[in-house]
């Protein structure tokens, strides 16, 4: 059987890291949340946040888990299906990755014990460091990584040492390859896309306990925190976008140009394309709907200076265009979606009927899905954008696989690891399921009715966004009926 080794190469690094890239930006949001929920207990000394965030801790402790035994394989693919690949940046990855081992990985696991163990057992200044250690150590595995993967997209701060099949690029500078020109955008395109999936999980559980008519002071309280963060940051995600794009424009204009699909370079300003169906075969986007002059404005600020097309390269360096258009341009749409359905959202808590609308609770409930396409469809364009590069204008991706592994065991692995990865998938629906069903009521138990506490400015937000529903001390009678 001849198989095409690095065809099935990609397949099974694309199966992988899709698979794994789940759980890391939920952790990275949920991570927020917990600060946000702490911080509040420690100002304010109210016991529902603290339970709040005892709940949640839970959540995060799965989502960490699955993280962590998805992660492990993608270490192995480089030695086995991608061994030319890795000699070439090994002195690069493995200083990237050392650094998320130690200033990371070390962090956020040794300070989750005390997170999820210490309640009780450690004070509450203590328990507090701990879960800024644990946000921060998610935070700083984002960067090594992003780091580790921005060199692949725009190399810096090196030189390569020897030739053929035995080169390999060896840093001349450290900091200038952390720094490498998309580092600093791509890092922050990624926490945000992070922070908005946290903001949107917090609010479709909470949405799910309001449809439900359960531990509705919780979810009340949830919802609006989780809003606040969502909306921050989906309003920043086409800002930092943009600062993006202006990066790609200027040191990987081919990439740019396939998501966008900009066949052919004209003599003036170039058309953004809003959407369409891509014809490589004809070099044109059918029957597609496009704004003269805007992708000119937004990388030159200049609507009549024309943008570089695909026909300016070499036909073996271009990228593919339908995959890259699509995941792009759908990513683009699920961003104005999460900006408009916040508004929406702020609109009904202005209005005060927030919670007594089950069609948008109902909606916020499943659009928790959106984030996490929006995160995955964002990476599948930067890198097959990248294509046919594995690290751009350096090494191809076809001289990058090994030549020892045949193609028949690299089926039979993504095989092998189909079967795997949805028996875990599985196992984390069933957990997560489990967790959410069981709900905060052992957290609730022992605190005594709101109406007996300090307020807060996010319960003062909960009960306006709630006017006309169930008021905080109703909540408080419906947690102890549970009981």
């Amino acid at each position: 059987m001849d198989l095409n080794t690095v065809l099935l190469s990609r397949i099974q690094f694309t199966l992988t890291i899709m698979f794994h890239y789940i759980f890391p930006p939920l952790t990275i949001g949920l991570g927020a949340l917990l600060v946000f929920m702490e911080s509040m207990y420690m100002k304010t000394r109210d016991p529902g946040y603290r339970a709040m965030a005892r709940f949640w801790t839970r959540i995060f402790a799965v989502n960490f888990a699955m993280g962590v035994a998805s992660g492990i394989v993608m270490e192995f693919q480089f030695g086995t299906n991608w061994a030319t690949y890795s000699r070439f940046v090994g002195d690069v990855f493995g200083s990237a990755l050392a650094a998320e081992g130690i200033f990371a990985f070390f962090l956020e696991s040794g300070f989750l014990a005390v997170l999820v163990f210490g309640w009780d057992r450690v004070s509450d200044r203590m328990h507090y460091l701990s879960t800024w250690m644990v946000a921060l150590g998610a935070v700083f595995s984002a960067i090594w990584i992003v780091v580790a993967n921005s060199w692949q997209q725009t190399p810096a701060g090196f030189h390569i040492v020897g030739q053929g099949l035995a080169a390999r690029a060896e840093i001349t500078s450290f900091w200038a390859m952390v720094m490498n020109p998309s580092s600093v955008h791509r890092l922050v395109h990624v926490l945000i896309g992070a922070y908005i999936l946290g903001g949107f999980f917090g609010m479709s559980i909470s949405a799910w306990y309001v449809l439900r008519g359960r531990h509705p002071e919780f979810a009340h309280r949830t919802f609006v925190l989780s809003l606040v963060v969502a909306t921050v940051f989906s309003v920043a995600a086409p800002i930092s976008g943009h600062f993006q794009a202006e990066e790609v424009a200027e040191h990987q204009p081919a990439k740019l140009a396939a998501f966008e699909g900009h066949f052919r370079t004209g003599t003036g300003g170039t058309a953004m394309n809003l959407f369409g169906i891509v014809d490589e075969k004809a070099q044109t986007v059918r029957y597609g709907v496009a704004i003269p002059g805007l992708l000119s404005w937004l990388v030159y600020e200049d609507a009549s200076k024309p943008v570089a097309g695909l026909d300016r390269f070499p036909a073996e360096d271009r990228p593919p265009v339908a995959v890259p258009f699509y995941a792009y341009h759908l990513m683009v749409a699920l961003g104005v979606y999460f900006v408009l359905l916040c508004l929406v959202g702020w609109f009904f808590v202005w209005r005060r009927t927030l919670f007594r609308k089950r069609w948008l609770m109902a909606l916020f409930t499943v659009s928790v899905l959106g984030p996490f396409a929006a995160n995955e469809v964002g990476w599948v364009a930067a890198e097959v954008g990248r294509q046919p590069w594995v690290v751009y204008g350096l090494l191809r991706t076809e001289d990058g696989v090994s030549k020892a592994v045949p193609g028949e065991q690299i089926l039979a692995s993504i095989i092998l690891f189909g079967v795997i990865y949805l028996l875990l998938f599985l196992v984390w629906i069933f957990v997560l399921n489990h967790k959410i069903q069981e709900g905060p009521a052992e957290e609730y138990a022992e605190i005594e009715p709101s109406s007996k506490r300090s307020w807060s400015w996010l319960d003062a937000a909960a009960s306006l966004a709630g006017a006309g529903g169930p008021s905080m001390t109703e909540a408080r009678g419906e947690q102890d009926r549970e009981k």
